[in-house]
């Protein structure tokens, strides 16, 4: 008895002893332990395990210097496991194997090999096997609250090339044109110009250019719908581009005027002829602009999810 007595207290003794893991953050229902920051410290002195997404357009380096950055990427991490989980995202062992032997194949090496240059690392089977996995689910998390939203249109991408160059020019534009001529031949310049207004009047109510055009164009060499051709932007009368950069396909412009008198003209077809260099530059200027979407809709997603969830450092 005397014996069992004083075993029980050399374990009490020894439980007594016991670091206690203290809690140092609580973020909904999962905590950030003392232990695992210095796990955490670890790897980034190692450069280890990182995932350049948590960084928020740090550096390693920065992150390093500032424990403060190293709870909050402890804590989005959390975060972003808890929407792993609430949208049934998590993945299996089978697939994070497929993934690995994967990764060894692009890289020209086996699954054997691949470990072996990871365990060289200072990483072992089962740490690695956990990075792949958070890879794999963060991926499916980003395509599924992110990616899916984020839309880069030519558009963009022109305005970011002119903004880039201003000295360039991303291209012209080629119209295909119809017409309605009002000759001054007929009633002088003032009445060509109001039998212009009153039918321009009948296009805003919503009458039919090609009726129209047949029922009231004085143009001599008058084709079928009152088609007029196709030109290059530079080609037009002087002051055409103008009227007409603003006319979507299928629209009508105000009155234009010509040698010839003056003009209601449609677009029947409009299309950017590109400068070359734009050409060759889009591809990258669209990466680009993507990019910084996707950061900023990250980083917002990643605010309304801290906002959303129960938060506590101690």
């Amino acid at each position: 008895m005397k014996f069992l007595f004083s075993l029980m207290i050399l374990f009490s003794i020894q439980s007594l002893a016991a670091p206690i893991d203290r809690i140092l953050a609580v973020v909904n229902s999962e905590i950030v332990t003392q232990s695992d920051f210095a796990d955490f410290k670890k790897k980034v002195s190692l450069g280890q395990g990182l995932d350049d997404l948590l960084l928020l357009g740090k550096s390693t380096a920065e992150l390093k210097k500032d424990e403060k950055l190293q709870l909050d990427y402890l804590i989005n991490e959390k975060i972003i496991e808890s929407e792993i989980k609430r949208l049934n995202l998590s993945v299996t062992l089978e697939k994070v194997e497929s993934e690995i032997r994967d990764i060894a194949k692009r890289n020209g090496m086996t699954r054997a090999e691949l470990l072996s240059a990871v365990k060289g690392q200072g990483m072992g089977v089962a740490e690695y096997q956990q990075f792949v996995r958070g890879k794999i689910e963060r991926q499916s998390l980003i395509e599924s609250e992110i990616s899916s939203k984020i839309r880069v249109s030519d558009e963009d991408i022109l305005g970011q090339f002119l903004r880039q160059y201003p000295e360039a020019n991303a291209g012209i534009f080629e119209y295909q044109l119809a017409h309605i001529l009002f000759n001054p031949k007929k009633g002088g310049l003032e009445g060509a110009k109001s039998r212009a207004q009153d039918v321009l009047g009948k296009l805003q109510a919503g009458g039919n250019f090609e009726s129209l055009a047949e029922q009231n164009s004085e143009d001599t060499n008058f084709s079928q719908g009152g088609i007029l051709g196709t030109f290059k932007s530079n080609e037009l009368p002087p002051g055409w581009d103008i009227a007409l950069s603003s006319v979507q396909e299928k629209g009508f412009s105000s009155l234009v005027a010509s040698r010839a008198g003056f003009h209601i003209l449609k677009v029947v077809q409009k299309k950017l002829l590109p400068d070359p260099r734009f050409e060759k530059e889009k591809e990258r200027l669209r990466s680009n602009l993507y990019e910084k979407a996707f950061q900023k809709h990250f980083k917002n997603w990643l605010d309304s999810k801290r906002e959303e969830s129960f938060i506590r450092i101690n």
